[in-house]
């Protein structure tokens, strides 16, 4: 099988007039045929060749036999739990991001649908699962504490159950990490971070290789209506293809930048994927094929966080993540601003705790912007 970017470049093939990128196809409606019957294409909620060709490369990186794209990362979340009904139970990791959160804690109780977080995955059991259980929702590593959930026995134990598996893999995406591989019935990303990779683009996608489960989220993008539009679908499509690039360059530059600062004495701890145990590195190394570029670092006590903030020249404040440019957000008042304040403790998520992204900006750059602010702090 050819590589990674190999696969992404090529996954169009046989595009019309000989191209070496495909048209955008920006109708809205399709003429259908006069004689009866259907044409490929009636309207574009219902399907788009560009979005087409854009699902076809997403469903090549994660060699999966569906891909589908929405207009937002909560969109394509939004399908796959929307494969749940009344009187079901979805088993959800805790922390997970806070979009995640508000529909779980929010939307699906309207919908007769309950929710249980659970701490540690890992710790999961048969004795978890009573027969309402018809879900278990994982993000690995998760956001922002990037602890470390095992895939394949969270699929094992969820099947045993008639449950399915679906994981969130926007933090590492298919280059680094392929939940279906593992057992997952669905993984979901957001398309906006890594994927599309340039700050300006919003976008999701779930993937899958059950017929059932494609045909499910293909009538979400149909009903719902939150599909991704044609211009987007193609900008995702040129973009994806720098993915393993731009991963290549983040990893390594947030492999520096750790480096830089585990001895700093504003810092009083700094979590990675499988720092947490022996038993969640073991886990990362088996299933995953790097670490991504996020990490979370708590400011040590007496350090004033806001001076360190207003020091930062090169690194943004703000929420988001894996874009070419690096950001970093507190986490307790911004991405996971929706928790109760005991899920908040239970998650393990302290108001001094900072969430760092790393773009490709020049390394020494970043280490010298973290470690002056810090040294403000």
């Amino acid at each position: 099988m050819a590589g990674f970017t190999t696969r992404t470049i090529h996954a169009l093939e046989g595009i019309h007039q000989g191209a070496v990128t495909p048209p955008i196809h920006a109708a809205s409606t399709f003429l259908q045929p006069t004689e009866g019957g259907e044409g490929e294409y009636e309207y574009q909620r219902g399907g788009n060749p560009t979005r087409d060709d854009a699902q076809r490369t997403l469903a090549t990186l994660e060699n999966a036999g569906h891909s589908f794209l929405f207009a937002t990362g909560m969109a394509a979340t939004a399908a796959a739990l929307g494969t749940l009904h009344a009187g079901d139970t979805v088993l959800m990791s805790l922390p997970v991001y806070g979009g995640n959160y508000r529909f779980a804690t929010i939307e699906l109780p309207k919908r007769g649908v309950e929710h249980r977080f659970v701490p540690d995955p890992n710790a999961l059991t048969d004795e978890d699962f009573d027969d309402s259980v018809a879900m278990v929702f994982l993000e690995t590593p998760a956001n922002p504490t990037l602890r470390v959930a095992d895939i394949r026995r969270a699929a094992d134990l969820a099947h045993r159950h008639g449950a399915l598996l679906v994981v969130d893999n926007t933090f590492l995406t298919p280059y680094l990490q392929r939940p279906l591989e593992h057992g997952a019935d669905i993984t979901v990303q957001s398309a906006t971070k890594y994927l599309a990779g340039h700050g300006d683009l919003l976008g999701g996608v779930a993937s899958t290789d059950d017929d059932a489960l494609a045909e499910e989220l293909f009538k979400a993008q149909l009903i719902s209506g939150g599909v991704l539009s044609p211009i987007d679908s193609y900008r995702l499509i040129q973009n994806v293809k720098t993915l393993a690039l731009r991963m290549d360059r983040q990893q390594d530059n947030a492999r520096r930048v750790i480096d830089a600062l585990r001895e700093h004495p504003a810092v009083s701890r700094i979590h990675t994927p499988g720092s947490f145990s022996t038993e969640e590195s073991e886990i990362q190394e088996k299933q995953a094929d790097g670490p991504g570029a996020v990490f979370s670092m708590e400011i040590a006590e007496g350090k004033d966080i806001r001076a360190f903030l207003g020091a930062l020249r090169v690194f943004g404040f703000a929420v988001s993540l894996g874009g070419i440019e690096s950001l970093l957000c507190l986490p307790a008042s911004m991405t996971q601003g929706a928790y109760s304040e005991e899920d908040l403790v239970t998650a393990e998520i302290p108001d001094h705790l900072v969430r760092v992204a790393v773009g490709i900006e020049d390394p020494e750059d970043l280490v010298s912007d973290l470690i002056g602010a810090l040294d403000a702090a």
